[in-house]
């Protein structure tokens, strides 16, 4: 054990000053790192995390790194949880093994904590102390603020949301997925640009360094290392996490050629993709290295106010039906696929029995894509059909989407609310059995946040928020062209969610404002503007 005293370091500093200390140092990368961090001896470059809070826990991590190789050995590393940032008053510590068949990274699954309490959390390396990091454990049953987000690609701009982010007072934040993307180097940026994977010219990533390397450059972000450090973070994985629009052991479906792989080929792909998250991410699971799948499906109970259920949409699916270009096709395609599933039998049996059983006020439905039907105007000469879905989502499994809905109506599950990203939009939507019948109730309520920097086609905006109100009813607000993440705030009585949206991701730093607000009040699925 590692005595407080001897733990105490002049690296204590508030979150808006690490911000600030390490913004400047951002240059071109080396081994997917900005320059100027690298060029540091600290082996902490890519900071420190926490995530999956319990009311007694939270998994700490961090990755060993330096610009010179490390041992091919396990190394030590200490631990400290404190009640006060300068860590006078320590309540656990220890010290973790650093494996390099894990990357060197690190995951301390820290209990005997109290419930619904902040605490600070730093490692340590020989000589080499790390940033110090916020956290804080569930517990509470009045209140509850929830940040969520997903979609940085990391070429596409900058992060000030996450800037936003790490100065928000939030008890929890919630990432959907798409965290890295596996697209080749190729930004507008100078500074943005991608690592170059082992195989450059498949627009992909393959293998496990292809994988690692493309996190520790995400990673190196200082906006994304402020968010981290601020606030605990539970965490699911999309598609481009490993490739865009897979489908359980499915290869993309408009892959050909050289970048066309078998299911036995794309598993030791997906394994590779799933195996780098791990050692990246504060995640509460397990992985073998080399091997297959790896759950990450989990539930959160936040006291007896919120039920969190984090679905995995992306290992367990069936393929998207019709072999549509981008999934883009007839409603139809999606209506026909009886046999379709977005979670897999016993993801979705353990879903039901954590709804029906739940004793929160608010049960949430965490996942990746969007759930309401969202018809589309048909952009293809000759514009027949006239509409078209996006297959990737639900609607693309819409018998899978009416029996979930159908039974969150039936079971009488409390106050349902479904969280979703992927389609780098805000949208509102309240969620019903039969989008047709609109005289009914809605079961659901569903918002769909924004991406970090991931664009939206700035074309689609104008006709979709014009034909939303024909096309999509249930629709209440929709918005295509700004960044951003969403700020929820739930009480016994109500959910209330602020759309924060960026100025720009042209800019490190850009202001932050609430472009709307909607509430739900309990015991109805009706949103109401705030």
């Amino acid at each position: 054990m590692i005595k407080g005293e001897a733990f105490v370091s002049e690296f204590v500093v508030s979150r808006r000053k690490a911000l600030v200390g390490v913004a400047a140092a951002v240059g071109a990368a080396v081994v997917g790192m900005p320059s100027a961090i690298a060029e540091t001896a600290s082996p902490f470059l890519l900071g420190v995390a926490s995530g999956d809070p319990l009311p007694d826990g939270v998994v700490l991590w961090t990755r060993l790194v330096r610009e010179e190789p490390l041992p091919d050995r396990a190394v030590s590393v200490g631990w400290q949880v404190a009640e006060d940032e300068r860590f006078c008053r320590v309540v656990r510590s220890g010290v973790a093994l650093a494996r390099p068949e894990l990357a060197h990274s690190v995951h301390v699954d820290v209990r005997g904590l109290l419930p619904g309490r902040e605490y600070f959390y730093r490692f340590r390396t020989g000589a080499d102390l790390s940033p110090v990091g916020r956290t804080k454990t569930t517990g509470s049953d009045e209140r509850l603020r929830l940040g969520v987000v997903s979609c940085q690609d990391f070429q596409n701009g900058y992060w000030p949301a996450y800037v936003g982010l790490s100065e928000e007072d939030l008890d929890v934040v919630l990432h959907l997925g798409d965290y890295i993307y596996e697209n080749d180097p190729g930004s507008r940026f100078a500074d943005r640009v991608h690592t170059t994977p082992e195989t450059p010219g498949l627009g992909q990533l393959k293998t496990l360094a292809d994988y690692r390397a493309r996190h520790a450059q995400y990673k190196g972000d200082p906006a994304l290392r402020a968010a981290h450090a601020a606030h605990a973070f539970v965490s699911t994985w999309d598609d481009h996490d490993v490739e865009s629009n897979y489908a359980g052991v499915v290869d993309e479906a408009d892959d050909t050629g050289e970048r066309h792989q078998t299911p036995e080929e794309f598993a030791v792909q997906r394994a590779a993709g799933y195996q780098a998250y791990y050692e990246h991410m504060p995640i509460r699971a397990s992985v073998l290295p080399g091997t297959g799948g790896m759950r990450i499906y989990r539930r959160f109970d936040f006291g007896r106010l919120v039920r969190l259920n984090v679905l995995d949409t992306r290992q367990y699916r069936t393929q998207q039906p019709g072999g549509f270009p981008d999934n883009i096709g007839p409603e139809a395609a999606g209506a026909g696929n009886t046999a379709g599933t977005l979670t897999g039998g016993e993801q979705e049996a353990w879903l039901n029995e954590g709804l029906v059983g739940s004793p929160a006020r608010w049960n949430v439905i965490a996942q990746q894509v969007m759930m309401s039907r969202t018809r589309l105007p048909n952009p293809f000469p000759p514009h027949v059909p006239p509409t078209v879905v996006n297959l990737d989502q639900w609607d693309g499994y819409q018998p899978h989407r009416e029996r979930l809905l159908r039974f969150v109506g039936e079971a009488g599950v409390a106050n349902p609310v479904v969280l979703a990203g992927d389609i780098h939009s805000t949208w509102v939507n309240e969620l019903r059995a039969d989008f047709d019948d609109l005289g009914s109730a809605p079961v659901a309520v569903e918002f769909v946040g924004t991406s970090v920097s991931s664009d939206f086609p700035v074309a689609l905006d104008g006709p979709l928020k014009a034909a939303n109100p024909v096309l999509n009813p249930h629709v209440k607000y929709f918005d295509g062209l700004k960044r951003g993440y969403l700020r929820c705030e739930v009480d016994r009585g109500s959910w209330r969610t602020d759309v924060r949206n960026v100025e720009s991701v042209e800019v490190r730093e850009s202001p932050v404002s609430t472009a709307a607000s909607f509430v739900v009040e309990a015991g109805s699925s009706v949103v109401h503007r705030g």
